[in-house]
């Protein structure tokens, strides 16, 4: 048995190679990030004995592993990717010496691959690496179009105060389309009569002529001062967002499509939609790889602290590590869940009567819900509201 711990960076990879005898057989090779380093890579693991006997590590270095993974893959050779925190607390373990390099990691990682159990990374991981990639794109953007919006409402504060307040605090496309077209109140207080329809059809029937009326007179008697820099600034921003929106919305159909065709069984869990269900679907990945429910909730950082010391043992706060993004969706997935089900609306409502704060109890729900996961998942079964309990 062989075991090759590859230090992952940018521009190269640092390899080290042991037998499971402890004995040095590679003590240190640098690949390069191309198509020539990796072909010397594959030729060193192929000087080694079968494929089956070759055990390979790394830590998840984000996209700068997506190659080397493409590559292993092609090539028929098992890989195991692990957290790089677990890595950096064996390094410590082993000496109290703060040297650090990377062909010192990449042996540190070949000795750890020899003290933990072998779970090699699932094969055909592209659809997951994509829609991971694409649900991260699209969660970035959609904080860039929030910011755009804080942005407008400031804007907005200077101009036009009472504009905001009139719809209710939201931007609808009314709203939106009112900006784009007439900017400022001076123009809004001067639309004509024939202004009306085009408002009219944005808003399906639902802006009545009255509140078209009542919105002039706000606009003609604003305390808000308007001016050129700040009518550039709003276009300016209406711009930005329409771009990002847009954006927004061509990345929601290229994930729809992927998890539609991909199928998991979350999808049928009223309360769950299709971006929901790709988010948690690419950030888990293989569900199987998991062992238990407990360590789906590990994963997403749910899991409650442990304390225990001598005589002394309690249960502290959520200890919220690993993957933000999946914590953040499977908790506001809870508010859809209690709608939807009566099972995981019952089990919130237990959880108040104990005494739990509302997000609490939803964190509750959510723990609840990654047990239906991994049930649905790893039995390749619908759900079954009836089976519930």
């Amino acid at each position: 048995m062989y075991f090759v711990g590859i230090d992952v960076s940018k521009y190269k990879h640092d390899c080290f190679i042991l037998n499971d005898l402890g004995e040095v057989v590679v003590s240190h090779l640098v690949i390069a990030n191309s198509q020539t380093g990796f072909s010397v890579l594959l030729s060193t693991l192929k000087s080694l004995d079968d494929s089956h006997n070759i055990r390979i590590g790394f830590e998840a270095t984000g996209h700068y592993t997506s190659n080397l993974k493409r590559f292993l893959e092609n090539a028929h050779y098992s890989f195991m990717e692990s957290n790089p925190a677990l890595i950096s607390k064996y390094i410590h373990s082993q000496t109290l010496r703060k040297t650090k390099n990377d062909s010192i990691d990449a042996r540190s990682i070949a000795h750890w691959l020899m003290t933990v159990d072998y779970k090699p990374y699932p094969i055909g991981f592209y659809h997951t690496y994509s829609l991971k990639s694409l649900t991260r794109l699209r969660d970035t953007l959609v904080r860039q179009r929030t910011l755009y919006m804080v942005k407008l409402t400031n804007i907005l504060d200077h101009i036009f105060p009472e504009f905001k307040p009139f719809f209710k605090n939201r931007f609808s496309q009314t709203a939106l389309f009112l900006l784009e077209k007439y900017h400022t109140p001076d123009k809004m207080a001067r639309m004509k009569t024939t202004s009306y329809d085009p408002i009219r059809c944005v808003s399906r029937g639902k802006f009545s002529m009255q509140r078209f009326l009542v919105l002039k007179d706000l606009a003609a008697n604003t305390v808000g001062d308007s001016n050129d820099i700040f009518e550039t600034q709003l276009l300016s921003v209406l711009n930005l967002y329409r771009l990002v929106d847009t954006e927004v919305q061509r990345l929601e159909s290229e994930i729809i499509l992927l998890i539609t065709e991909l199928n998991p069984r979350m999808l049928t869990i009223p309360g769950i939609g299709p971006i929901s269900a790709a988010i948690i679907y690419s950030e888990y990945g293989d569900v199987n790889q998991f062992p238990s429910p407990s360590q789906m909730l590990s994963f997403a950082g749910l899991e409650p602290g442990y304390f225990q010391s001598g005589t002394m043992a309690f249960t502290g706060k959520m200890v919220k590590r690993e993957s933000s993004h999946l914590r953040y969706t499977l908790m506001n997935c809870t508010m859809p869940l209690i709608m939807n089900n009566m099972v995981f609306a019952a089990y919130y409502h237990k959880k108040r009567k104990e005494g739990k704060p509302h997000r609490v109890a939803l964190s509750h729900v959510a723990k609840k819900l990654i047990r239906v996961i991994y049930t649905l998942e790893t039995t390749n079964v619908p759900f079954d509201p009836s089976k519930l309990r």
